[in-house]
Order: C-alpha cells, then structure tokens, then sequence
C-alpha cells in the first residue's frame, strides 16, 4: 500500500473553498435558470455550446465530452429540449451512427433572454468579488487541472480538445 500524501492547511483550504463556492454557485443559477426559463443548468450549458457552434450544431459524442456528461445522459436532456422545441436531431448521411444536435430558432432566442441574467449573476456571486489576480489564476489553475483530467481514454482526440476548453 503507497503513502497517503494528506492535504495540508493550505491545500486543504483550498480545496473546501473550490467545493463549496462550486456547490453554491451551481445551485443559485440552477434555481434562477429554472425559476425563470425553466432550464437546467446542463440544458443551459447545452444551448450555451450549440449557440457557439459552427451552424449552431455538434455531434452528440462531442457534445457529451465537452460537458463531461455520458452519452446516454446528454440523449436524454436533448430529448427534453427537443421536445421544447429548442434542439432538434439530425443524422450525418456520412456516418450514419452520428447523430448532430442543433439549436433551434427558439433555441436560441430563450438562450438570448435567459444568458444576460445568467451571466450577471455569475458576474455578481463569483468574477466581482475576485481580482483580476485571483481570476487570472483561478482560470490558469483550474483549466490545468481540467486538460490533466480530460487527456486519456474517456475522451481523447478532437473531443478532448472540446472538453478541456470548459471556460467556453
């Protein structure tokens, strides 16, 4: 059995504070999202990456690695906003096993009205209380961290690149 390298004050700290101010965050754009636009925060997220898409489209498989959700989980929250009328599904006539999830024209005016207040709030709870210092280095070692942990078999080649890429 190897060494256990415990975290120290400092480590620790750290680490409370990335899983705490992460849980917070999630839940009050989660409440919003859904009080006002009746949305998830992973559905948020899918429109949010379709919209910057070329044509507003991705594979499924892309999709799910850069949301680092499953497969199976991703069809089924565009199954949700498919039948919102905010996505719909295509096939590629290359490839027939892939499958393209697109942004709808009423996808993409809800993601218009629900991204202002969506942004002001993550403005609000997370990027005004920090320096430019402390953003800088939240992003720089958060996305390290994220790169390290999305190189490998779960999701390499050109998803791995969507995937590490999470800051948009």
């Amino acid at each position: 059995m190897g060494h256990t390298r415990w975290l120290n004050e400092d480590e620790m700290h750290a680490w409370k504070a990335f899983t705490n101010t992460h849980a917070l965050l999630y839940r009050r754009l989660e409440q919003r999202l859904k009080r006002d636009f009746g949305l998830s925060g992973l559905q948020y997220e899918i429109l949010a990456r379709l919209s910057d898409a070329p044509d507003r489209e991705l594979r499924m498989a892309e999709l799910a690695c850069a949301l680092v959700n499953s497969k199976s989980g991703l069809t089924y929250q565009i199954g949700q906003l498919e039948k919102a009328g905010l996505v719909r599904r295509r096939s590629c006539p290359s490839d027939e096993r892939a499958v393209y999830a697109v942004l709808t024209d009423d996808g993409v005016g809800l993601l218009e009205r629900a991204a202002p207040g969506h942004v002001a709030m993550v403005r609000e709870l997370l990027i005004d209380v920090l320096t430019p210092d402390q953003v800088r280095a939240l992003a720089d070692g958060l996305g390290e961290a994220s790169r390290r942990m999305t190189t490998g078999p779960v999701c390499s080649g050109p998803d791995a690149e969507a995937a590490a890429d999470l800051g948009g």
